[in-house]
This record gives C-alpha cells, sequence and structure tokens, in this order.
C-alpha cells in the first residue's frame, strides 16, 4: 500500500513540476524503514507515513550527522539525509519554528534559483527546502532536503513548529544524535523532562506534564524500557520483562483498534512500514499482548488513555542514553485499512 502511494504522489509531482522547470534532487521514494539513518547515501531518505491526528510534529536537524529527524508525538516517523551550509555559511543552531511556507519558493538573492517546497526558519534567509545532496555541506546556510522528502514534510508541518539545529560542541548529544523516542519537547524545543528510574523504582508516571492530548508508546526490548507520551511529551516510563525470551527483531509498529470494553486491554493491529508492508491491518493476538509483562499499575494508568488511533512502536534498538548508539528505526502511522 506504501509503495503504491509513492507511485501515485510521485505522479503527482510530475505533472506538478515538469522536469524542464524544476530540478528534483535525491531519491525519488522512500528507502526501507529497516535501513539505518547511518547507512543512507547522499540523497535517500525514509518516510515512514504520518498523520496530524497523532499529535504535534517536531524536527531535528543533525548538522554533525548531516541528517534530519521528523518526530509525531514523540515517535521517529522519518529521517533523511541532507546538506547544510558550507564554511563561511554555516547553518545556524538552536530552536526555531517555521514563520512561512512557499511550494515554489525562489531565491532573491542567488539568481532566481529554484527552492521548492521552502520552509523559512528566519526572516535572513535560514530555511528547510529541496536542494542539492553531495553528502557534505554545500548550502549557504538553508538545510537542503531531498525533493520528495522536502515534498512530504512541507504537506506535514504547520506554521509555528518547532525545529530545532543542533551541532557536536554546541549542543546535547541527544539532539546531535538522535534516538527512536523524541529527546525534545515539541512545543518549546527543550530537551525533554527526564523520568529516568532509580534503581529500585519499576515505573514513573506523570500525567501531569500533558494533561491532555493523543497517546502513543516506544517499546524497547533492548532496553526493557515501555515510553508512553502525551501530546508530545512523556508522560510515563516503566520496566517491562518477556514470558519468553526472544522477541522478534527490528521495528514493529502497532495501533489501538475500535471496538474495546471500558477498562480493559483494547484490541491492538499491526502497521505495515515501509519494506514490511503486508502487516497493515493484521491482529495482534492476546498471546503476544500477554508475553510482555508490565507492572500492573502501569498497565491501569495507560488503560483510559488508550484511544482507537494510539500507536505503540516495538524496537530492539537501545533508546536509553547511555546505551544508544547510531542506529534508528521508523513506524508508519497511517492508518491500515479495516
Amino acid at each position: 500500500m506504501i509503495r503504491l502511494l509513492f507511485i501515485v504522489l510521485l505522479g503527482c509531482l510530475a505533472q506538478a513540476f515538469p522536469a524542464h522547470a524544476v530540478p528534483s534532487w535525491g531519491a525519488g521514494q522512500s528507502s526501507s524503514a529497516d535501513t539505518p539513518p547511518s547507512q543512507l547515501k547522499p540523497g535517500e531518505w525514509v518516510w515512514g507515513g504520518d498523520s496530524k491526528a497523532m499529535g504535534p510534529m517536531a524536527v531535528i536537524v543533525s548538522l554533525t550527522e548531516q541528517r534530519a529527524y521528523v518526530y509525531r508525538n514523540g515517535i521517529l516517523i522519518a529521517f533523511s539525509t541532507v546538506s547544510t551550509g558550507k564554511p563561511g555559511h554555516e547553518t545556524p543552531t538552536g530552536v526555531f519554528t517555521i514563520l512561512q511556507k512557499d511550494k515554489d519558493h525562489h531565491s532573491s538573492k542567488y539568481n532566481n534559483a529554484p527552492m521548492p517546497y521552502q520552509e523559512r526558519l528566519t526572516w535572513d534567509g535560514v530555511a528547510l527546502h529541496a536542494g542539492g545532496l553531495p553528502g557534505y555541506p554545500e548550502s549557504h546556510g538553508c538545510v537542503h532536503l531531498p525533493s520528495e522528502f522536502a515534498r512530504l514534510l512541507f504537506e506535514s508541518t504547520t506554521l509555528g513548529m518547532t525545529v530545532v539545529i543542533a551541532r557536536q560542541g554546541k549542543s546535547p548529544d541527544a539532539l546531535v544524535h538522535p534516538v527512536a523516542a523524541s529527546p525534545i519537547n515539541p512545543m518549546t524545543g527543550a530537551e525533554s523532562g527526564n523520568l529516568a528510574l532509580a534503581g529500585d523504582e519499576q515505573f514513573r508516571w506523570h500525567p501531569e506534564l500533558a494533561p491532555a492530548g493523543p497517546v502513543s508508546m516506544v517499546m524497547s526490548t533492548a532496553d526493557l524500557r515501555l515510553f508512553v507520551y502525551r501530546n508530545g511529551v512523556e508522560i510515563g516510563r516503566s520496566r517491562i520483562a518477556f514470558r519468553q525470551p526472544g522477541a522478534a527483531p527490528g521495528t514493529h509498529a502497532y495501533m489501538v483498534a475500535a471496538g474495546g470494553a471500558p477498562g480493559a486491554m483494547p484490541p491492538w493491529i499491526r502497521i505495515g512500514i515501509p519494506g514490511h508492508e503486508a502487516d497493515a491491518g493484521v491482529p495482534v493476538t492476546g498471546a503476544d499482548i500477554a508475553r510482555v509483562v508490565v507492572p500492573t499499575q502501569f498497565v491501569e494508568n495507560m488503560l483510559p488513555l488508550l484511544t482507537p488511533g494510539s500507536v505503540l512502536v516495538e524496537t530492539d534498538e537501545h533508546v536509553l542514553p547511555a546505551t544508544t548508539g547510531p542506529r534508528l528505526q521508523v513506524i508508519n502511522s497511517d492508518p491500515p485499512a479495516l
């Protein structure tokens, strides 16, 4: 379904921007979600899907890695190679918001150069937009993105949305090397509050940090942790265990389906991700749910918040700061056909 969607979108793009009028940069479609960001070649990207109903979005651009990471309600949904400012035209670091959007922008400074899907971050010329991607910083300060990735991002963002630009030595490591769970508050761009568990703590639960909004979760089988986000803010964290060892490797995504009884664990279905589209819509069995051991009180805290559309991503990668490495995964938050 995802591949068909990309074909349709690419067809629309070709009609809207003839090849002789506007250049196209980068890959024309998403790489598999199993591709580690560090293995993306210049111009490659992963877009797992998006739904604005899922919660607030934020973008982190790592100048050090030359990659951009897109989060929706705390969960990584996309990442891409980028090209940022070359020496003498360095891209500034800091927290920015999208000030203006222009699908057909042309530069007023550089010979009317096309800058498709421009999303302005500063009034003096720094923006996200489609552009050249040689594999190193070569822009005049903007963040260049692959054309199709830039289009998808343009359609998903809103004015005022947070964009954080980070560099080694100037920014916290969590922002320079992002992980599968968002390290920032999407409203402010500040690092998320620390709900790290003490040695004897089983869980922490602080719903007051985000009193309302959609809920999503990240489960790391490597760290044996479950993270709960509401409106993009972490509100809970718990230790977990497995009744049977040998959790399936890789990344798997699930969504709460309709039809659950009040106070009971709701039904879940799988979400397809690029490279694993066949998972879309497959029901999660009771045995699959029962294999994960979560403290009873934590489950009771969570259940009232789980509504149709709530998303859980399970990854075999580390998320805790002391254990994170370069590999991340991405989910597809497009609701499968029921």
